[in-house]
């Protein structure tokens, strides 16, 4: 190869094609502090040997946060079949989705999960985090009536991020949010609102059949939301039996460390009829020029990208 470009080494073919400014010819460039442990190491075991002895000196401190965000064991067999296994992804980035096809097998899987432990008819490809994805189910139901109810019902067992960021979304579009206990409300002649909220388990870890409420609801016509818990969902009636319309939560109880605090990615599910206003994208099954089974981006809704300065949601 080098014979064909004309250069005469690796170094030579950097020096070519790297700006002066940018190359780096020393260790000591790399590492300013000109660590001596750390510049005379040659390989990449040795290499991660040291860093791995540097982190070993950080404090691992036991986490109460909560509220959503817990820690969880995940099994060797998975690491190793499914977040470890290079079928699962390939170098191209995202943004190329119908080139990245295992990627998009791993989204459609995720989908696939998220249907059916919610017992709903359709999920997202996730999105940003819970907080954010309960807001996106305000505005949904904010929406779906024109605008013309503009009262959205919080749990006041809800978690207190995704109350916040569900106010400050509210705001700008001129939805009164009330914070309140669904039990001591009856919403079957509130027609002012546009959806009722409600965490499941709650703030205190309460799970609680809500399919009574749920049918009072939409007796006036509004919709029923539930923040979930994928791992609870594996035991616990599921929102879709419950009769919710929506469904949200995050999905880092599947495994993913904490990440001190994240943000993780959430899950997002809805029945069949409104899956037009749902964000974000849903990966779909096709086929190819060649006739063989390919997978897509079969819908992408309000994104940024496409409807620009008109778009409802930048997630």
């Amino acid at each position: 190869m080098l014979k064909e470009i004309n250069s005469k080494s690796i170094e030579n073919m950097l020096e070519q094609v790297i700006p002066e400014k940018i190359l780096t010819t020393k260790l000591s460039d790399m590492f300013p502090h000109k660590s001596a442990d750390i510049i005379r190491v040659r390989s990449e075991h040795l290499y991660l040997k040291r860093l791995k002895q540097i982190a070993s000196k950080n404090k691992v401190m036991k986490s109460l946060q909560g509220q959503g965000f817990y820690p969880c064991l995940t099994p060797n067999v998975i690491l190793r079949n499914v977040l470890e296994n290079p079928n699962w992804y390939t170098p191209y980035t995202p943004y190329q989705a119908e080139i990245s096809q295992g990627r998009l097998e791993n989204l459609l899987n995720f989908q696939t999960m998220v249907t059916d432990l919610t017992g709903l008819d359709i999920a997202n490809a996730s999105l940003l985090d819970e907080a954010t994805a309960g807001a996106e189910a305000m505005f949904m139901c904010f929406s779906h009536f024109n605008k013309k109810r503009g009262v959205f019902f919080v749990s006041d067992k809800t978690f207190a991020h995704t109350v916040a960021v569900i106010r400050t979304r509210a705001e700008p579009l001129g939805v009164e949010v009330i914070v309140g206990d669904p039990r001591d409300v009856d919403f079957a002649s509130r027609e002012d609102i546009c959806g009722v909220l409600v965490q499941n388990p709650d703030l205190d870890g309460n799970i609680v059949d809500w399919t009574r409420k749920a049918a009072e609801v939409h007796k006036s016509g509004a919709f029923f939301v539930v923040g979930a818990d994928l791992l609870s969902l594996t035991l616990a009636k599921t929102p879709g039996e419950m009769g919710a319309d929506i469904a949200f939560g995050l999905a880092q109880r599947f495994g993913v460390p904490m990440g001190f605090g994240g943000p993780h990615a959430a899950f997002f599910a809805v029945k069949n009829d409104i899956r037009y206003r749902m964000p974000g994208r849903v990966i779909g099954v096709s086929i190819d020029a060649y006739g063989k089974r390919a997978l897509r981006m079969a819908m992408q809704t309000r994104e940024q990208h496409i409807r620009r300065d008109r778009a409802t949601s930048n997630i």
